[in-house]
């Protein structure tokens, strides 16, 4: 028990160490999802109010079951179309807690949208901030009087990005960065740290094949690159049955597999759920990822409240 007790306590901190300083490793710093093909606006500022709806989403993430400390992310994500103005509004309200850190952020995003004959593409921008909070008093650490280890932190991080999509009723593809300020990500009384918030480029595209009236499907694709680290790519397919059903499968490079689905219960309301089995080796100590969704959407015009992306 003691020895399983301490690989868990070092795993934990590892964890930590990994993804809250970066110290000599550069490792992922905004939290990840899996249901981001129905939440564009976690991705790209110019997917806001890409339909002629009000969308509003909440999703929870509880990533690495099983792992004490493991990342646990809370998103409120809302945007809609401006009706007879080519403008959308979106809002990112964000909780990601792992360990002893608590991470929280508020974006705003707009996007203009130009009619292309094609289809539509939208030139968007946002902005907000990250408050962090860490109390290192919650650390069991075996040197009481290591200085970097004692009481508690705060940081605020202002920041804004900027992104372009581009979209019809069959088709998208977007292009982003999220987050161009690399601020600082901690200090404190005599210690420094020269890590940084590293920059995300997302590239996505995706396209819905209609094979019968009841069944479409949509293969799509996300280039996630990072500064200082590996591109990463995932790969997606999605199955639409009669509009009401969707059931997705993925693969996220050298990360996880995921089986996802997404059921429209009303007009309005729609659930989804992920779950992403890890392939890194992090699976020896973990059972995967649970990624939940909750979905309200209310249709600006004659369309449908229902979209495929």
């Amino acid at each position: 028990m003691k020895k399983i007790y301490i690989q868990k306590y070092y795993l934990i901190l590892i964890i930590g160490l990994i993804l809250s300083f970066q110290f000599e490793v550069k490792a992922q710093q905004r939290p990840i999802f899996s249901q981001y093909m129905f939440n564009g606006l976690v991705l790209n500022p110019a997917y806001a109010g890409n339909q002629p709806q009000l969308s509003i989403s909440f999703l929870h993430r509880d990533q690495w079951v099983n792992v004490e400390g493991a990342p646990k992310t809370n998103t409120l994500i809302a945007h809609t179309a401006l009706k007879d103005r080519p403008v959308g509004l979106g809002l990112l309200i964000s909780r990601d807690k792992i360990g002893v850190h608590d991470d929280y952020s508020i974006y705003g995003s707009y996007a203009y949208k130009l009619n292309i004959g094609i289809g539509t593409l939208s030139l968007g921008l946002q902005a907000g901030f990250n408050y962090m909070a860490s109390d290192f008093r919650k650390l069991s650490t075996i040197d009481q009087n290591d200085a970097l280890f004692a009481g508690s932190v705060s940081r605020f991080s202002p920041n804004f990005g900027t992104g372009a999509f581009f979209s019809n009723n069959t088709t998208y593809a977007g292009i982003s960065i999220p987050y161009l300020i690399n601020n600082k990500v901690y200090k404190k009384e005599d210690f420094v740290s020269e890590a940084k918030e590293a920059r995300y480029y997302f590239v996505t595209g995706g396209h819905v094949f209609t094979v019968s009236p009841t069944l479409k499907i949509k293969p799509s694709a996300l280039i996630r690159v990072q500064e200082g680290q590996p591109m990463g790519v995932d790969l997606n397919t999605n199955v639409f049955l009669q509009e009401v059903l969707n059931i997705g499968l993925s693969y996220r490079s050298g990360d996880a597999a995921t089986l996802l689905f997404e059921l429209l219960l009303n007009k309005h309301l729609s659930m989804g759920y992920a779950y992403d089995h890890t392939l890194s080796q992090i699976r020896n100590y973990t059972d995967g990822t649970h990624e939940f969704m909750l979905t309200y959407r209310r249709s600006l015009g004659k369309g449908p409240c229902h979209a495929y992306f």
